[in-house]
């Protein structure tokens, strides 16, 4: 068998199983009302909002599977919904741990469900920057889908989010805040199409400031209650204050002064400032 066959013959037998797996919970898929997507940054907060929703009982939130690279592929809705399903599963069985923290919620529901009625994926900034550059993916993304899509936008200080940026990505701070904007761009955009009840801004400080209030919010906005316990568990893995680490990268005033006009173009950026 040639290389080319052989790789064929290895792409069919994985299409068949993931055919075969997803198939197992088509009945459960098929209780899927809303579809939930993160568009924003890296950076900012979304993995632990992603991971506190995947807490719930009724919702799965994939963690970067990064579901946009498949909305122009064969994939069915099931096919997808097991591929974030999965995606949820294996974190969990990974300990959650991402980067510097940890994100597993005790005696609660992450990467398993009682009842399926959300699922998603957190990869807010990958997902920000594929819209920019082809938008009709999102069209794909809701043909393939076919449930109502609802939207969140996690935001942090852009001084910290860009010195984060620039840390995480090797990037001067120059660079890092054009990736930004570009972004913030795409989010624009994104606003210009959606409804506005499909979308929610969430502040990051103001999260860590109050998660019960917030997450309840959340979980409202997704069409679900949120239990007592569950709040309290999630709000026990919230650090107490945001890091401002804008604190710790070489800022200019050149800089400090580019950022600042750069921002007045965004709605949901005004009230930020290097000095909060």
């Amino acid at each position: 068998m040639d290389h080319q066959a052989q790789k064929t013959g290895e792409a069919s037998m994985l299409w068949a199983q993931l055919e075969a797996e997803a198939s197992k919970f088509s009945q459960d898929f098929a209780g899927v009302e809303i579809y939930c997507m993160f568009i924003g940054y890296p950076r900012s907060g979304h993995s632990l909002v992603g991971s506190l929703l995947d807490a719930h009982p009724n919702i799965i939130i994939a963690h970067e599977l990064d579901a946009l690279k498949y909305a122009g592929t064969p994939l069915t809705k099931e096919q997808l919904f097991y591929l974030l399903l999965d995606n949820s599963r294996r974190f969990t069985q990974q300990g959650r741990v991402w980067g510097e923290y940890s994100y597993q919620v005790p005696d609660q529901w992450q990467g398993r469900y009682q009842g399926l009625k959300v699922i998603g994926d957190k990869k807010g900034g990958l997902s920000s920057s594929r819209l920019l550059g082809n938008p009709e993916l999102l069209a794909r993304l809701r043909d393939r889908v076919r449930v109502r899509m609802k939207f969140i936008h996690v935001v942090r200080n852009p001084y910290d989010n860009i010195s984060t940026i620039s840390r995480k990505h090797a990037t001067d701070l120059r660079g890092a805040t054009d990736m930004y904007f570009a972004m913030a761009q795409s989010v624009l955009n994104l606003k210009h199409e959606i409804a506005g009840d499909d979308m929610l801004d969430l502040r990051h400080e103001a999260f860590v400031e109050e998660p019960k209030r917030h997450l309840r919010e959340l979980c409202a906005f997704l069409g679900q209650d949120a239990p007592e316990d569950y709040l309290n568990a999630c709000a026990s893995i919230v650090f107490k204050s945001p890091r401002k680490t804008r604190q710790d990268a070489p800022w200019t005033g050149e800089l400090l002064q580019l950022v600042k006009n750069r921002m007045e173009k965004f709605p949901f950026l005004q009230g930020y400032g290097y000095d909060d």
